[in-house]
């Protein structure tokens, strides 16, 4: 059952209706077979981009949907709900977007903004190489201006979206000091020199891609460079904060729908003549799961109305991603147990949502990092 809602207007109402509908009719019966398949649905991006869905926390001039987080972030809850992989892939779009949005100068947002907004394109997150995961300012790619060109050359890693994203907001060094040396390229997502290695054969979240992304030579027009040269880090540790509210609210997404999951089954099934759902233990495990997507909800909202009135948000975002990652692994695990036999089969989803939820502890910055930016945080 859809979650209660506390929305500040009628438009954001009528929008989450809408969200729900496209998700129960146009995601969720697709989910299981895809993932299965490990097949990439990029019209199921078309189309939460024709329905005006993927610029929904952006300005209405450059056609996004102007809505606070607070909103956006619910709206990308049901849509984590109903198939995490199209969920979270929203959100890397939505932080892909965000450099541009925030830090690119007029003409470059007017430029190319609306394409990214409409449907058009997809973006992908390139900051993390092999050696530099929770280190991002130790990275090695490396963007050499060339008149009116920056050529680039390195290898990413663990990128969502790895030769299908049509273009990535690009963390690349630029001169040899530290994580001051660091620039963010809006680069293109198909040209020369540009590959992606095959893709991750990964333990859950099939239906997304993840690979490697090498560049070898690869010209980007200085012109697409954001803000300064020397500002990449800054840039990107800002767009994580909010990226990492987008994690918490799919975290609680998934945490939903396994517990409408073990809630409908412990219904039905029956031992020794009553409902499994009439037993206390039961009942009590059923009640700490409800608990922990509740509160985990609460949390991350906290977090995006200081977001949206503009305060301080860093601790309060590590926080949500913690905190709503940790439940997600929490509840999908006893989902299973409620299930039983049952839910370590693959005739339910269950076992499939808690093998989605583990990676929502690794990225975006693990837990433990998570931990590091509260306690600095806490230090200042």
């Amino acid at each position: 059952m859809p979650a209660e809602r506390l929305l500040p207007t009628t438009e954001a109402e009528d929008l989450l209706a809408l969200v729900r509908e496209i998700s129960r009719d146009e995601l969720a019966p697709h989910a299981a077979d895809a993932e299965e398949h490990a097949r990439f649905p990029r019209e199921k991006f078309r189309l939460l981009g024709k329905s005006g869905l993927l610029g929904l926390p952006y300005p209405e001039e450059f056609g996004g949907g102007a809505q606070p987080y607070e909103v956006y972030l619910q709206a990308l809850e049901e849509i984590a709900s109903a198939w995490m992989s199209v969920g979270v892939g929203l959100s890397v779009h939505v932080m892909s977007s965000y450099a541009l949005a925030t830090f690119g100068t007029q003409e470059q947002k007017q430029r190319w903004l609306p394409d990214i907004l409409d449907g058009d394109l997809l973006g992908g997150y390139a900051l993390s190489e092999s050696h530099a995961g929770s280190d991002a300012g130790a990275l090695s790619t490396r963007a050499v201006r060339t008149g009116e060109q920056y050529v680039v050359n390195g290898t990413k890693a663990w990128i969502t979206h790895a030769g299908v994203a049509d273009f990535y907001t690009l963390m690349a060094r630029t001169q040899d000091s530290g994580s001051k040396g660091i620039s963010c390229l809006l680069a293109p997502g198909h040209v020369e020199g540009l590959d992606a290695a095959p893709a991750e054969r990964k333990m859950g979240l099939t239906g997304s891609v993840t690979a490697q992304l090498r560049f070898e030579d690869v010209r980007v027009d200085a012109d697409r460079l954001i803000g300064e040269e020397g500002d990449g880090l800054k840039i990107a540790l800002s767009a994580l904060d909010s990226g990492r509210l987008g994690i918490a609210a799919c975290a609680v997404g998934l945490a939903q729908a396994a517990l409408d999951e073990a809630v409908a089954y412990a219904k039905h099934r029956t031992q020794f003549g009553r409902a499994i759902i009439d037993f206390q233990g039961l009942e009590f495990l059923l009640a700490d799961m409800a608990a922990a997507v509740e509160s985990a909800r609460a949390t991350y909202l906290a977090a995006a109305r200081r977001r949206d009135r503009g305060l301080p948000f860093t601790r309060q975002a590590a926080i949500a991603k913690l905190v709503c990652t940790d439940a997600a692994m929490k509840v999908t695990t006893d989902a299973v147990q409620v299930l039983g036999g049952a839910g370590y089969t693959r005739d339910f989803p269950v076992e499939r949502y808690m093998r989605e939820a583990k990676v929502l502890q690794i990225f975006e910055g693990t837990n433990q990092i998570q931990r590091v930016v509260i306690g600095r945080e806490l230090r200042r």
